[in-house]
């Protein structure tokens, strides 16, 4: 049983009381195939799933890591020298009974996939070299989290790994990783694409007459008439492909509310991305989404040692009693500083407890702020002990 985490390290242990994410049983658990991370920008979700991944492998799973991160960092810890679209072998210590593959998800080229896959060769060729196609698969909204998805439904299709953990794409707000590929897939096969594109004086659109004439003049003159030739030459070649889209994020929208996926939600001890993480497991219980747990990153533990029980009150007035007999400046600096310490604590705990009070229920680990960034596997190792010390115990929750 996973040990109950106490609220805002406050006298008595008042606040809500929660159960600590099991990180090492959810890893162990051979029914767990997906493991998707999400949560704000910049709160650790791609060295979360990156240490989610490792620790995996190195208890027995043959793991893959989907990565969005572009930054090069994350690579060189993981031993590799660059991250592209195919899952990479990360070289691991010997003795280490699985494996793990990471990737950094190239939206384009996986687009382009889907094109190769789903086309012949010629038609392929045509939408590849199209303007409209080239934007679309580059910068339009939704298409970085569609392609996600896609990469996770040929990922899990090619049965190589037993166990997938998504990276979730930097978004304005969570929400949008899935919300943004129903989005693209209505888009893509939706009705009003067809009527842009459809050639002037065709099939039903005759009845229109000088009507639909004057429409398709007035959206000429507002996108350009370059755009729109361009739209129905990307529909006209599009064609074989477009019934797809709308199917296959269905398909993998159903995916993620299987049991054999498990959400993570990351955060950090800050208003916004708490904010952000309740909303996220307000939205994954109204899908029906199986959340594991939420991980809050960053945290501030209290102190260990001599001096760590001293409360704020009596540290502050200790401080300014060495303060005002200038003997111990070192020392009334320290108190300062724990004082400080005390203060971020509690502004942690009230964070997290709100979140608790709002969610009952949820398991939480927290990983303690590091000196510097996770640079190599020993720092992900360290991230991935972090986690599974919250559940026995030992974390800083």
């Amino acid at each position: 049983m996973n040990p109950v985490v106490e609220g805002a390290d406050r006298p008595g242990g008042e606040g809500p009381r929660a159960e600590a994410l099991d990180s090492d049983a959810l890893l162990d658990d051979p029914a767990t195939r997906i493991i998707v991370c999400c949560g704000a920008g910049g709160v650790g979700k791609t060295t979360t799933a990156a240490a989610l991944g490792l620790r995996a492998a190195e208890r027995g799973r043959h793991a893959v890591v989907i990565t969005v991160d572009p930054a090069r960092r994350l690579a060189q810890s993981m031993g590799l020298d660059e991250l592209d679209n195919t899952p990479r072998p990360v070289p691991l210590p010997e003795g280490v009974r699985g494996s793990m593959h990471a990737m950094m998800l190239d939206m384009k080229r996986t687009f382009d996939e889907v094109v190769e896959e789903h086309a012949d060769p010629e038609r392929a060729r045509q939408i590849l070299a199209n303007p409209f196609y080239q934007t679309l698969s580059t910068s339009f909204s939704g298409t970085q989290e569609y392609m996600a998805m896609e990469k996770l439904g040929q990922l899990r299709q090619s049965g190589d790994w037993d166990l997938i953990v998504v990276d979730t794409p930097p978004s304005r707000s969570a929400l949008d990783f899935l919300d943004a590929p129903k989005r693209l897939g209505r888009f893509l096969d939706g009705k009003l694409i067809r009527f842009l594109s459809a050639p002037v004086g065709t099939g039903a659109f005759r009845l229109l007459g000088a009507g639909f004439n004057l429409v398709t003049s007035t959206i000429g003159r507002i996108v350009g008439k370059q755009f729109l030739d361009d739209l129905r030459s990307f529909v006209s070649a599009f064609d074989t492909v477009f019934g797809g889209f709308q199917k296959r994020a269905e398909r993998t929208y159903q995916l993620l509310r299987t049991p054999g996926t498990a959400f993570v939600v990351v955060a950090v001890p800050e208003t916004d991305a708490m904010r952000e993480a309740s909303y996220f497991v307000e939205r994954l219980a109204t899908d029906a989404m199986p959340l594991a747990g939420v991980v809050v990153n960053r945290t501030h533990p209290p102190a260990e040692g001599a001096g760590s029980a001293l409360s704020e009150e009596d540290a502050v007035s200790a401080a300014a009693s060495l303060e005002a007999s200038a003997a111990h400046p070192l020392a009334a600096a320290a108190l300062r500083l724990h004082v400080e310490r005390i203060r971020v604590r509690r502004r942690e705990t009230r964070l997290r407890d709100a979140l608790l009070s709002a969610h009952p229920g949820v398991r939480i680990a927290e990983v303690a702020a590091l000196p510097e960034d996770v640079h190599d596997l020993t720092g992900l190792r360290g991230i991935g002990e972090a986690l599974a010390a919250a559940a026995s115990g030992r974390g800083g929750a």
